[in-house]
This record gives structure tokens, C-alpha cells and sequence, in this order.
């Protein structure tokens, strides 16, 4: 008999309680395996635990395959003031400009990134690593291996999302469509 079976909480309780005390995000196997339960148990006790916490002050962010408890993102000014820290990241037009290349493109180069933007990205890339909203994941297998960059955790918490799948979509028709509509006026 596992320890899970001699628990009498809710197998959704079980986990919020392991992602409270977890250091980083965390794996659904991760959690299958300690609590030695099946996959598909983790997964629907994740979608219980996400519903019931809709009305309180954590949420449950999914990032690269793994969950973890944040603070709702209503509450981040409040927070800030408690803890006596300043707002701490304010982003430039062209740092924003450049964290959606990358929202959008991940995982994507420097290179891909300087072509959509026009204009060298050294500084933003740098302060974007530097502010945790963008991470190093991987190397390209073309020439020279550029360095990859994708969003990190960090960049859901700052905008209060869950998911990377929240981010609006683009829809480029209606731009390409002024754009067509100016050059023929």
C-alpha cells in the first residue's frame, strides 16, 4: 500500500502542498512518482486545483512541461508594497519589442531576432537575461551555433499569464491589409 493511499486529502490538496514547498517548477511525472499515482491522476488533479484556485490569491503557472504555485498577478503591486520592494521592471518600447520576437518565435537566435527588428538587439537581450524574463535554451545547429533564446518563467509571472499558449495570436491579415490599402492610397 503507498504512503498516498493511507492519505485522506484530496490528491489535488497532496500536490498544492508539494508545489508550495518546491524551490522550482515541477514536473507532472515528478509529482506522479512521489505520489506514486498514474500520470493522468496528476494531470486531472492539476486541472482541480487550477479551477479552485481561480478565487484566491495563487495560481498555477505551466511552463516547459512543469507547474508551479504563483501569486496572482492582481495582487503584484500589493505584494511589492508588503515586501518594501520598488517596481522593479519597467520595460523600454524596444525591450518589449524584442521579448515578443521571442514570445512569439521561441525558440529563436540573435540573428532572427536583429532581422525582425532592424537594428542590433545586443543591450535588449542582455537586459532581458539580466531581468529573468529570457533564458538561454539551446544552440542552433546551423552555422556557428547561435545561441537560442526562449521565455522563462518569469516573463508568465510579469504578465500575469499561465501559459505562453494565453498569449494573444497573431493575426497579421488586418496589418497586411492597411498596409496594402496605404500603398494603393
Amino acid at each position: 500500500m503507498s504512503e498516498n493511499e493511507n492519505n485522506d486529502l484530496p490528491l489535488s490538496v497532496q500536490i498544492e502542498g508539494l508545489l508550495f514547498v518546491a524551490a522550482e517548477p515541477v514536473a507532472p511525472a515528478h509529482l506522479a512518482e512521489a505520489l506514486d499515482v498514474a500520470p493522468s491522476m496528476i494531470e486531472a488533479a492539476l486541472k482541480e486545483l487550477e479551477t479552485s484556485l481561480q478565487t484566491r490569491g495563487l495560481r498555477l503557472q505551466r511552463h516547459s512541461g512543469r507547474v508551479q504555485l504563483t501569486t496572482a498577478p492582481q495582487l503584484a503591486a500589493t505584494i511589492e508594497r508588503f515586501l518594501g520592494l520598488e517596481a522593479t521592471t519597467h520595460l523600454t518600447r524596444a525591450a518589449l519589442e524584442t521579448l515578443a520576437i521571442i514570445a512569439y518565435q521561441q525558440p529563436v537566435t540573435h540573428p532572427q531576432i536583429d532581422s525582425i527588428r532592424g537594428v542590433n538587439s545586443d543591450s535588449m537581450l542582455k537586459s532581458l537575461l539580466s531581468k529573468g524574463l529570457i533564458i538561454e535554451s539551446g544552440r542552433a545547429d546551423g552555422p556557428g551555433r547561435p545561441i537560442l533564446y526562449s521565455t522563462a518563467p518569469e516573463f508568465l509571472q510579469h504578465f500575469g499569464i499561465n501559459s505562453i499558449t494565453e498569449l494573444p495570436s497573431l493575426d497579421l491579415t488586418d496589418e497586411n491589409n492597411n498596409h496594402d490599402e496605404m500603398l494603393k492610397g
